[in-house]
């Protein structure tokens, strides 16, 4: 079952879409008991949402006609993580979803409130999509929006920036676009100081503010953002090389790995995938969800990750009740 906070916004989502809703229809498409559901609806009055109930047999729920939604009860942080929630699996991450997150990620930013929703639009317009990746963590979300924001209005940005070898520096950049190919967010951007596109990790940065000079956009010089973040993360090893033979032809492999891995073609309708990763979480979700066997080449450790993964989830399939 899921959560009551995502629940509530499933019944909200459902109550939008349909005029009236029997309510054993309603709790079926749920998956709660009447009694449940009975909660939930008072939860979105409480919240203000004016839902309308019919007692009786053939009773149901609706919203009131004509009624203004009031915005989303919801605060800056939570904002942030529903809309890259959203939009990571309007992107395709997950088979099946990205219609229904687009639906919902739209209706859910219109009942924001209106500071809100400008900085989640904001977001949303200024990444570029990355295919794989597990969910981006130790970011703060103030730091983000206002990263957004910047890019979005072509205003100038300074921060003060910690590099991998522990050395501070402050910088002054035209912010160009994020992206989020893993567990980490990057700023692109044209450093003012060293005259050269460069990228930044925004859980690096410390104090982003806006400086209020606008600038007119630099060409970047790659195919976009992403493929930017790419060549740099290419040129700079992870401390995992990710090698594993896949049972499926390349074409249908690639389309899956994207731009964060090469795949190689090899005979008998096989491929070979090769990344750099800094976690193997990841490489071990993407290979597993690729549709295919596979044999991991190496490192070991991914190996005994996906044999201890498989143990998992066969136990778990067995489990009965």
């Amino acid at each position: 079952m899921a959560n009551t906070s995502s629940r509530t916004l499933r019944l909200l989502s459902l109550l939008q879409t349909h005029r009236y809703w029997p309510g054993a229809e309603l709790a079926e498409r749920l998956e709660v008991s009447a009694r449940t559901l009975r909660r939930d609806v008072d939860r979105l009055r409480e919240l203000g949402y004016p839902v309308e109930a019919r007692r009786g047999v053939d009773g149901g729920y609706q919203l009131a006609p004509g009624a203004a939604l009031p915005p989303l009860l919801i605060d800056d942080e939570e904002a942030v993580a529903l809309a890259v929630g959203l939009q990571a699996a309007a992107q395709g991450a997950v088979e099946g979803l990205a219609e229904s997150s687009v639906r919902v990620l739209a209706k859910v930013v219109q009942v924001m409130p209106g500071r809100l929703r400008r900085r989640v639009e904001a977001l949303r317009a200024m990444t570029v999509p990355a295919q794989w990746g597990p969910p981006a963590e130790g970011v703060d979300p103030e730091a983000l929006t206002t990263v957004a924001l910047a890019c979005r209005d072509g205003e100038a940005l300074g921060f003060s920036y910690t590099a991998a070898d522990g050395r501070h520096s402050e910088r002054h950049v035209e912010p160009h676009r994020l992206v989020c190919p893993g567990r980490r967010w990057y700023l692109v951007a044209y450093d003012l100081v060293r005259h050269d596109w460069r990228s930044f990790r925004v859980d690096r940065m410390a104090g982003p503010r806006t400086t209020g000079e606008r600038f007119r956009p630099r060409e970047l010089p790659a195919e976009d953002a992403a493929a930017f973040v790419r060549a740099g993360m290419s040129g700079r090893p992870g401390p995992h090389r990710v090698e594993a033979v896949v049972e499926a032809p390349a074409a249908a492999v690639r389309a899956r790995v994207g731009r964060w891995g090469t795949v190689e073609e090899l005979d008998g309708g096989r491929c070979r995938v090769v990344l750099t990763a800094d976690v193997l979480d990841w490489p071990a979700m993407m290979l597993g969800t690729l549709g295919a066997d596979f044999r991991v080449v190496g490192p070991p450790e991914l190996r005994e990750m996906v044999r201890e993964l498989g143990e998992r989830l066969g136990r778990a399939g067995a489990a009965e009740g």
